[in-house]
């Protein structure tokens, strides 16, 4: 919905959580242990984040200059993203990134906490939800057209299950 609003208005769409899953492929690159925070905020605070525009209007993160946007939906990055995106310190450096993005001006942004959090006094807030179904189906037909293997079912259930995390999580 949001990619179709931007496209519509002649701005660029960023799903935000495609910003913390490049950084949770960075860290499984690195080697990092998802559980040294300090070793995390270390990386998130010397990691170059850009944005290029991928199919039309979407924006995609570059890590360090690298396009890793075919990375994002793999299931290792899948399983640690809710875990990486739940330090404070990463989330504070991100989201000095999302709002350095926003400010440059006609872009319409997708994420749970960008009218609460990222973009509080953004002029225009709008809170749409999709079930938990709908988003599983459009997950894997993302997953279909890049040619990775899994089943609505798995997907569905990686779905829940990081649902859970991030309802649940102390910050954002």
């Amino acid at each position: 919905v949001g990619s179709l609003l931007a496209r519509r208005l002649g701005y660029v769409f960023f799903d935000t959580g495609m910003m913390y899953r490049a950084f949770t492929w960075k860290v499984l690159k690195s080697g990092i242990s998802i559980e040294d925070e300090q070793k995390l905020c270390q990386l998130a605070n010397t990691t170059k984040f850009d944005f290029v525009p991928l199919q039309g209007c979407c924006l995609s993160p570059l890590i360090d200059d690298e396009d890793v946007s075919s990375k994002l939906l793999r299931p290792e990055v899948e399983e640690q993203v809710s875990l990486t995106s739940k330090i404070a310190g990463v989330r504070q450096i991100l989201i000095l990134e999302q709002r350095s993005l926003a400010q440059q001006g006609k872009i319409v942004m997708a994420g749970r906490d960008i009218g609460t959090v990222v973009l509080p006094w953004a002029e225009l807030k709008i809170f749409l939800t999709a079930s938990t179904e709908e988003r599983a189906r459009r997950r894997y037909k993302e997953l279909l057209a890049r040619g990775e293997n899994s089943s609505l079912e798995i997907v569905l259930a990686d779905l829940k299950k990081r649902d859970e995390l991030d309802i649940h999580r102390t910050i954002s």
